[in-house]
């Protein structure tokens, strides 16, 4: 199904299978650029995964020849940050770019898998929500980079540096944030920015079979292993393993865990 609006057009196709919501970018006469609707759709996928028990796992996909190039550039305000009477500031601004960084938070603290899946170049914005998600998995062809600075003289400053220097380091964000050089899929698997990388031709059933697999496991249990990862990430070493013991002390004293448990000791004392 194909969400459509008025002007500008969202471009974003919607499938549900077996617990895996899948939002496709679909925009390829603009090389999935991202407008505000098509962000509009994506936020309500994140609301729908929150609300919905039996949607499990999302996956953001694309097709055509971009992932994304980044943010549609012609749908930014030409006057940024202006308040009423016409001047500049500074907190109008950061109040309007505030939207798009929440949206890039649900992603990233939505207690559900996330997978990024990049079957082309993924530019700009496309890595900031690559790197948002849990998961991000390459085709051959694809390739990443922030042209940010080159291009428009900022930064990709909606989480793209912050998140992508705790993935790769700062070895390797001055390589993409301040150098703006590309990266191939095979030198992203190489630093950790991507986990998988797989053929264009298998590309898409190689990330649904993944997504898959992620559908069979206990909900509750990736939901507490993604909050503990990320306060580990954050976090001094004893309020990590505290966090740990809390959280395995609810999966323990589960019925799944007790029917595992007994179901494994009946087939060992067999």
């Amino acid at each position: 199904m194909t969400v459509a609006s008025e002007e500008p057009q969202i471009d974003i196709e919607r499938s549900e299978t077996a617990g895996v919501l899948t939002m496709t970018l679909s925009r390829d006469r603009k090389l999935n650029a991202i407008t505000p609707a098509m962000l509009d759709a994506l936020r309500g996928a994140v609301a729908e995964m929150i609300e919905r028990d039996d949607l499990r796992v999302l996956v953001l996909a694309a097709k055509g020849r971009y992932f994304s190039a980044g943010i549609d550039i012609a749908t930014l305000d030409p006057a940024p940050g202006r308040t009423s009477d016409g001047s500049s500031s500074g907190v109008t601004l950061r109040a309007t770019l505030r939207r798009l960084h929440e949206f890039l938070d649900s992603l990233e603290s939505l207690e559900k898998p996330v997978i990024h899946a990049a079957q082309g170049p993924c530019l700009g914005l496309g890595l900031e929500i690559a790197v948002s998600c849990d998961f991000r998995f390459a085709a051959e062809s694809a390739r990443f980079a922030l042209p940010e600075i080159p291009k428009m003289g900022v930064l990709a400053g909606s989480g793209g540096i912050s998140r992508l220097t705790r993935l790769v380091g700062p070895h390797w964000a001055r390589w993409l944030a301040m150098a703006s050089r590309p990266m191939g899929a095979a030198q992203a698997l190489q630093v950790g920015l991507v986990h998988d990388v797989y053929s264009d031709e298998a590309f898409a059933d190689a990330v649904q079979a993944f997504a898959a697999e992620l559908v069979k496991l206990s909900p509750e249990a990736l939901g507490l292993a993604k909050l503990a990862i990320d306060t580990a990430a954050t976090a001094d070493r004893r309020t990590a393993r505290d966090f740990d013991r809390v959280a395995n002390t609810t999966l323990i004293l589960s019925e799944q865990n007790l029917r595992a448990v007994a179901a494994y000791r009946d087939k060992a004392g067999n």
